[in-house]
């Protein structure tokens, strides 16, 4: 008898830590709207809820691109500086048309992708100090081009950043249009099973004769673009480009998001539902505590419990 249930123990701890790897994410976004719907007043309100999509939607676009650049066993410190030179790009061109704008702006980004992607995977660079430098200096650059917080009047970028469509704002659509694009990359694409491979097995990748190289610039390319869609859409919101502090700690949030979302950091896997719902965790529990009046710092304590919860939950998850 004690024997079996020596047995049982440690099979029940795998089952509920396998539980919790895949539906962890969710019951905390479950937990959280129960808890708010008891005691935050107004909760439930139809403008809170649009309030919070909005705000959300940012972090879920720069999480997207993260989860690809996790999804390869890499990860992208860039993406708020890269937020940040949108914005800067967005105010210095945007009197020659919101188009002309957006397509600077991606120019730049491009750039920065494709910097990133050319260290990792040309110079051989690992990716968190590739990245770490054009975090420094894409913020830096940011500056140089806008070096303080300048007003934006423009209808078009004030409709991007304000209009709906039957109520539902842009910014929700964009996130989820992307949302649904990046999954379907991943699961129905010859491009989303290389990016895997590379994530699972660099070296195997490459016998197999599969285009190690160029997947993984394209990837940092594309999560350089969709930060800067992350960038406009924040300029487009507040009305004003601010380079000092739009994007700060962005890449924090996006890999706590990927990380609580089941996207392990060894690669080789992509969960893109689960991404989604991390950020929206996050955002669930920023918006509580400041609704209770607690200090900005705690909201800090309480995602590196997640994190740190997240982490110990992906144990023995890594590479299939």
């Amino acid at each position: 008898m004690a024997e079996a249930t020596l047995r049982t123990a440690p099979l029940d701890r795998t089952r509920v830590l396998q539980w919790l790897q895949t539906y962890g994410v969710y019951a905390g976004v479950a937990v959280l709207l129960l808890v708010n719907i008891v005691i935050t007043p107004h909760f439930l309100s139809a403008e809170n809820f649009r309030t919070q999509a909005v705000q959300v939607a940012p972090v879920i676009i720069v999480a997207l691109g993260m989860a690809l650049v996790i999804g390869t066993e890499g990860v992208d410190l860039s993406v708020g500086a890269v937020m940040a030179l949108a914005a800067s790009v967005t105010a210095l061109y945007l009197g020659y048309g919101l188009l002309p704008a957006l397509l600077v702006v991606a120019l730049f980004a491009a750039a920065v992708g494709l910097a990133n992607g050319a260290l990792v995977a040309l110079v051989g660079v690992q990716p968190i100090v590739a990245t770490l430098a054009l975090m420094v200096g894409g913020r830096g650059i940011a500056l140089v081009l806008l070096p303080q917080l300048e007003d934006l009047r423009n209808p078009a970028l004030a409709s991007l950043g304000s209009g709906d469509v039957l109520g539902i704002p842009y910014l929700i659509l964009i996130a989820t249009v992307l949302a649904l694009l990046v999954a379907f990359v991943v699961r129905r694409t010859t491009f989303g099973r290389q990016l895997l491979a590379i994530g699972d097995s660099r070296p195997a990748a490459r016998l197999a004769g599969l285009p190690v190289r160029r997947v993984l610039i394209i990837v940092y390319v594309v999560c350089a673009l969709l930060a800067s869609v992350a960038g406009v859409l924040a300029t487009a919101r507040l009305q004003a480009s601010d380079p000092t502090s739009l994007g700060n700690l962005m890449e924090l949030s996006a890999i706590t998001a990927v990380v609580v979302g089941g996207t392990p950091l060894t690669g080789g896997r992509v969960n893109v539902a689960g991404t989604v719902a991390g950020a929206v965790l996050i955002q669930l529990l920023t918006a509580t505590l400041i609704k209770h009046d607690l200090p900005p710092s705690w909201t800090q304590i309480a995602q590196a419990i997640v994190i740190v919860a997240a982490v110990y939950a992906a144990r023995g998850r890594g590479k299939r």
